[in-house]
């Protein structure tokens, strides 16, 4: 375990992907205590309705990784502009593209993925905004969760998504069933070069909290 502080480990628990360990196995017994950890987080709708398929195959990551990257050069939805300018020239804007790449070229070689789920019908009719609030309310806690957790004890993990836009294909490579189980999203996890994280440049307070009123 480090010897964090609850603020520290709130501060610096990162998107991590350069600085994953390619080489060192993680243990079952690690991946355990911070699923642990993670059955403890308050669930959206007053019932656990998630589940953690753990990745751990060299077959089924490499597959998993060819769908990623499929999703990347091969997008199946669009996705909206959400408006925040993201000046391609800025350090910040240069570092997270090289991140990118980084674990575009080596997500396959990352010791365990962990694939949370929710149990979510699916249905012909776009959800609601309530239900996917209840739906992302039942998931993303226990993420949290098992994120700072894996971070105290010296693992990096990192929240990815474009595999989702193969989901279909995924839930067959993992033996999920499709109609009635949503995966959230696809989690690469690995011990971390070195623990010395730092918290990111982040908006001022006054840029992004509104008091009262918008």
């Amino acid at each position: 375990m480090l010897d964090l502080s609850p603020d520290q480990l709130l501060s610096t628990t990162r998107a991590v992907r350069r600085r994953l360990d390619l080489t060192r196995p993680v243990s079952r017994e690690l991946l355990e205590e911070c699923l642990a950890l993670a059955t403890q987080a308050p669930s959206g709708r007053n019932r656990q309705r998630w589940e953690f398929v753990i990745v751990t195959d060299a077959g089924l990551r490499a597959g998993l990784a060819d769908l990623y990257r499929l999703g990347l050069t091969h997008p199946t939805q669009h996705i909206s502009d959400d408006g925040v300018d993201r000046a391609a020239g800025t350090a910040s804007r240069q570092r997270g593209m090289a991140s990118g790449r980084h674990l575009f070229e080596h997500l396959h070689e990352v010791p365990v993925m962990v694939v949370p789920c929710v149990r979510s019908v699916r249905s012909a009719q776009p959800p609601s905004v309530v239900e996917q609030a209840n739906t992302w309310g039942s998931i993303l806690p226990a993420v949290w969760s098992f994120m700072l957790a894996a971070r105290s004890r010296g693992l990096g993990t990192a929240w990815t998504t474009p595999h989702l836009h193969y989901e279909e294909k995924a839930a067959e490579l993992l033996g999920i069933d499709y109609q009635e189980v949503q995966q959230a999203a696809l989690i690469p996890l690995a011990h971390t070069v070195g623990t010395d994280f730092r918290p990111g440049p982040r908006a001022d307070l006054d840029q992004v909290v509104h008091w009262d009123r918008w």
